[in-house]
């Protein structure tokens, strides 16, 4: 059986970026790991179903920023399943209400999907979907 074990992200703050994804989409955070020898931090973490998130962060090699919500070339979104129309209304509203960037209104898409579209904190566009 293949199945995504988990997707790494660059950012330039691990706890930050750590802490939005426990504190609005329920991930477990695991322990920091840190090499200083080649200046890595990274912190995995688990949803209750599903592939892992490996967030990291390097002093060592160079990182391209991008323009928040820039639509690019590779992995260019995620989408989070949060189980109900009411669930991607209420954390949509709970994201703006904390400051975060709405770039998308909750909504029935052509292909199925009931969504709303918000930037993480690094500008990443992450989908809340049923």
């Amino acid at each position: 059986m293949i199945r995504i074990e988990h997707i790494a992200v660059w950012t330039s703050d691990v706890e930050r970026l750590t802490a939005f994804y426990a504190t609005y989409f329920d991930a477990t955070a695991g322990e920091r790991y840190e090499n200083p020898r080649w200046g890595f931090a990274s912190r995995f973490l688990s949803f209750p179903d599903g592939p892992r998130f490996e967030i990291m962060s390097s002093t060592v090699i160079p990182t391209v920023p991008f323009e928040p919500g820039a639509q690019r070339m590779g992995l260019t979104h995620v989408a989070l399943s949060v189980g109900s129309e009411q669930a991607v209304n209420a954390i949509t509203e709970r994201l703006r209400t904390d400051g975060y960037r709405v770039v998308d209104e909750a909504r029935w898409t052509g292909d199925g999907y009931y969504e709303s579209v918000i930037l993480d904190p690094d500008g990443t566009r992450t989908e809340i979907t049923i």
